[in-house]
């Protein structure tokens, strides 16, 4: 995992903001395939892309594995407490710096919050006030099958 993550343009931030949801999901690679290529022909025939924000698993169990009750609680504190710092958030959740470093490291890469630096420290920012979770049952969906029998 790469420790940083490429800072967003504050165009990017300011359209994040602006969004008041971010839809998760669980999509096979063929369709993520799809629906990218479909939105990138979109853009090149001028239509606007004003679509919710959306993150995508392949799989039940990557979702699952990424989006625990321990990083619900850390996104949660994060957008509600407000913390300066990854250390202040640390102290918020009551948790070893080190680990909500990579946990929040991990978010970022993924789009879930975004840094802002603030001189020597960076702030963690929860961009959306409503996490939708869609978990398509789709027997024909190939590689998004359920973690449980």
């Amino acid at each position: 995992m790469n420790e940083s993550t490429p800072p967003l343009h504050p165009m990017e931030r300011e359209q994040l903001r602006a969004a008041s949801s971010l839809v998760v999901t669980v999509t096979s690679s063929d369709d993520f395939h799809d629906d990218v290529t479909d939105e990138i022909e979109s853009l090149k025939h001028g239509d606007s892309g004003d679509a919710t924000p959306t993150l995508s698993f392949t799989s039940y169990d990557d979702l699952m594995g990424t989006l625990t009750p321990r990083v619900l609680e850390l996104i949660e504190a994060v957008r509600r407490e407000e913390p300066s710092s990854i250390n202040a958030t640390a102290r918020v959740v009551d948790r070893d710096v080190k680990n909500v470093h990579e946990e929040l490291s991990r978010l970022a890469q993924l789009g879930i919050i975004f840094f802002e630096e603030e001189s020597q420290s960076k702030r963690p920012v929860v961009w959306f006030d409503e996490l939708i979770i869609n978990l398509p049952f789709d027997p024909e969906g190939g590689d998004t099958a359920a973690a449980a029998p």
